[in-house]
């Protein structure tokens, strides 16, 4: 009988969905993947890592799913991180809008969440098209 390959493999998915992470059982003592995900939103500049990213289903989105912040043994405390996890506590899944991302990378270490202001000049960069609000 033929099994998937998902079946076979061992499998690093939260929840089903049409794009699975498997690896073959040559590779199963990798441990899952982490992402650095980078975006825009309201003029900021977020950094965050992830387990799991994923198109959604809602059409020009991604998800982005399991969180990954430091851990509180360090002496020294991160404001920007803890503003972080303050925002983004109780949150299951985040629905990014596609224009919105500025660079996905799968990284080997865990680096520090943060946020930072957009730099640049607001003249360089055109918003996508809304439409003109009723007067």
């Amino acid at each position: 009988m033929f099994l998937p390959l998902c079946v076979r493999w061992l499998c690093y998915s939260s929840r089903p969905h049409f794009y699975p992470r498997c690896y073959p059982p040559a590779m199963t003592k990798r441990e899952a993947p982490i992402y650095k995900v980078i975006f825009l939103n309201q003029g900021q500049v977020f950094e965050m890592y992830a387990k799991q990213i994923y198109q959604s289903d809602l059409w020009g989105f991604l998800e982005v799913e399991e969180f990954v912040f430091g851990e509180r043994t360090q002496m020294v405390v991160d404001p920007s991180e803890e503003k972080l996890k303050a925002q983004f506590e109780g949150v299951v899944r985040s629905f990014v809008p596609m224009h919105s991302i500025v660079r996905i990378d799968e990284v080997e270490r865990l680096g520090t969440p943060k946020i930072s202001e957009a730099r640049g000049t607001v003249g360089n960069v055109m918003p996508f098209p809304m439409p003109m609000p009723e007067k």
